[in-house]
């Protein structure tokens, strides 16, 4: 029994230790859901709603959004983190989660899609 549990433990580690990456929009998570939008209307527009507390997500290429979070706790918005890219695309490297159909990402490195 023992020795299952230490390769199941082994094997949620690894996973956990993987990082993905994802290219996408850095946008207004309330204009990607009340307006469907596929991309930011603007970046000004993107950094207004930010500064007032809105979360910014990463939407990618495939239309899933992430809502951008930290592994340390006690936890703190991303925004800060993510403003400079608001309204613009990204590439984004970091660890993946998934729950109950919704999608976040511990930043590891985004920056500018080239």
């Amino acid at each position: 029994m023992k020795a299952w549990a230490l390769f199941l433990a082994g094997s949620f580690a690894w996973a956990a230790d993987s990082n993905t990456t994802i290219k996408g929009w850095v946008i207004d998570s309330a204009c990607t859901f009340t307006k469907q939008l596929d991309k930011p209307i603007s970046t000004e527009c993107a950094v207004a709603c930010a500064r007032k507390g809105s979360p910014l997500v990463i939407q990618s290429d495939n239309g899933t959004i992430y809502l951008p979070v930290s592994e340390k706790m006690p936890s703190s918005s991303q925004n800060p983190r993510l403003i400079p890219f608001a309204g613009k695309r990204v590439v984004v490297i970091g660890k993946t989660y998934e729950r109950s159909g919704a999608h976040a990402i511990s930043i590891a490195r985004v920056e500018a899609e080239k």
